[in-house]
């Protein structure tokens, strides 16, 4: 495989998660992790497919009734491939019912399984939250 059908490859899983997991499915975004694949969020972290799954299903921390709509935008990709795997920097907003919601970027370390290229290790970090989230406060930091 090529370095250009790699990024793309890997476009593909930023994609397949964020939609995946603005429509609810978890059990389909959880599956875009390693078997052994960290998911690193402000307040959590989850290794593993099913971990990542339970961690993300409403259990403990109900999904707010107001929250109907949700999409995430992914921009400026930046990915280097070496070999059978790979690091991969983007920024994210995500718009909901009220609007922008909140912000931040995902920080990826990605490798080849024979299943295709999956997450290794995902940080999210939320730079800016709305006064009005709809998602519970999450922001390491506020920006100015």
């Amino acid at each position: 495989m090529t370095i250009a059908a790699d990024r793309d490859a890997i476009r593909d899983l930023l994609a397949r998660y964020t939609y995946n997991g603005d429509r609810g499915r978890v059990t389909d975004l959880a599956a875009c992790f390693a078997d052994d694949g960290v998911l690193e969020y402000p307040g959590n972290a989850a290794t593993g497919p099913a971990s990542i799954a339970a961690a993300l299903s409403e259990g403990s921390d109900p999904r707010n009734p107001a929250l109907t709509f949700v999409r995430h935008h992914i921009t400026n990709p930046l990915i280097e491939v070496d070999g059978d795997t790979a690091t991969a920097r983007s920024y994210f907003t995500v718009h909901t019912d009220i609007g922008p919601d909140h912000s931040g970027t995902y920080n990826d370390r990605l490798m080849r399984t024979p299943a295709g290229w999956r997450f290794s290790r995902r940080l999210v970090r939320v730079d800016w939250q709305a006064g009005g989230s709809l998602f519970r406060a999450m922001a390491s930091r506020k920006s100015i």
